[in-house]
């Protein structure tokens, strides 16, 4: 009971006043229907495919951090989780890679405004110094640059994440198979294609989920490495930094409530699809749920 009404009250009436204060004009304070959606939804703040050229709009910008980190994480933290199964010493590497995760995105996003520096950061240096003179550039001065820079740069920030998780699900895969596999003259290629790869589908769909969800709320690397506006032309501008900018710092509360009710949505259609596949199974009939709760409690030590 307690915690039905901690729930309700920190959770359920903030997202009903918030859906309802999205319906409100932000001058007049009456109900005004979808207009505060059809304003911010038809902004090219928010949708911009006039060319394709950067900005795009935040909308469009979210989905690209999701469409480009997601995958590079995803398989970077696999590949690193498969490498490092056998190596001794490899909780320190480990260690060092999670590292990036539990630093404060705030930080992360500083430490990508220099690594990213002319002068002094290391990308332009080294583009420089492999002759690459059109990327040896000031990056956070270019819209082009500054977006995919910053995508790039925070894969890092977030690959330790799969790098634990998948390195937990290997562990519930028994060695049996691949003995079997080996006797029976399959490759490290086909026992990863055949096996490896099926078994840890449910690890995949947790870090894919996360992973979605980390990128539809990116806020502190791109307020810190860009500032207010999403750097120059506001190329790196995301749905969490409009919101945050029409709350705080234009006091127009019906349209960063719209702007969070879209990312809302978005989490909820995300993490729907989460639990109706780990539920359900991805064919109406397999329960992957007891793989991931051995994973849990791996995790939990």
């Amino acid at each position: 009971m307690p915690a039905t009404v901690l729930l309700i009250v920190l959770v359920v009436y903030p997202v009903l006043q918030t859906l309802a204060l999205s319906f409100v004009g932000p001058s007049t304070g009456g109900f005004v229907g979808f207009d505060n959606y059809g304003n911010v939804l038809g902004r090219p703040e928010t949708i911009d495919l006039r060319d394709t050229q950067v900005p795009f709009g935040t909308l469009i910008n979210n989905l690209l951090w999701i469409a480009i980190h997601l995958p590079m994480t995803l398989f970077t933290g696999l590949f690193l989780a498969l490498t490092l199964q056998k190596v001794r010493g490899a909780s320190v590497v480990k260690s060092m890679v999670f590292l990036g995760m539990v630093t404060p995105l705030i930080v992360g996003g500083i430490i990508l405004r220099y690594l990213f520096d002319e002068k002094s950061g290391i990308v332009p240096q080294l583009f420089g110094a492999i002759g690459i003179k059109s990327l040896a550039i000031q990056w956070t001065q270019y819209p082009s640059t500054l977006l995919f820079g910053l995508i790039f740069g925070s894969v890092w920030l977030w690959t330790g994440f799969s790098l634990i998780i998948y390195s937990a699900g290997l562990t519930t895969i028994p060695k049996d198979f691949f003995e079997a596999a080996q006797i029976d003259g399959a490759s490290s290629w086909q026992m990863f294609r055949k096996i490896t790869w099926p078994l840890l589908r449910p690890i995949t769909l947790v870090v894919v989920t996360m992973t979605i969800l980390w990128e539809l709320k990116i806020f502190d690397i791109v307020r810190a490495a860009t500032g207010p506006n999403g750097g120059v032309g506001n190329a790196a501008d995301v749905l969490a930094l409009q919101m945050w900018r029409y709350a705080f710092l234009r006091t127009n509360y019906p349209e960063a409530a719209v702007v969070a009710t879209l990312l809302t949505g978005l989490t909820l259609l995300v993490a729907s699809f989460m639990f109706h596949r780990m539920v359900v199974g991805p064919r109406g009939g397999r329960r992957p749920l007891g793989l991931l709760l051995r994973l849990v409690r791996f995790v939990g030590g």
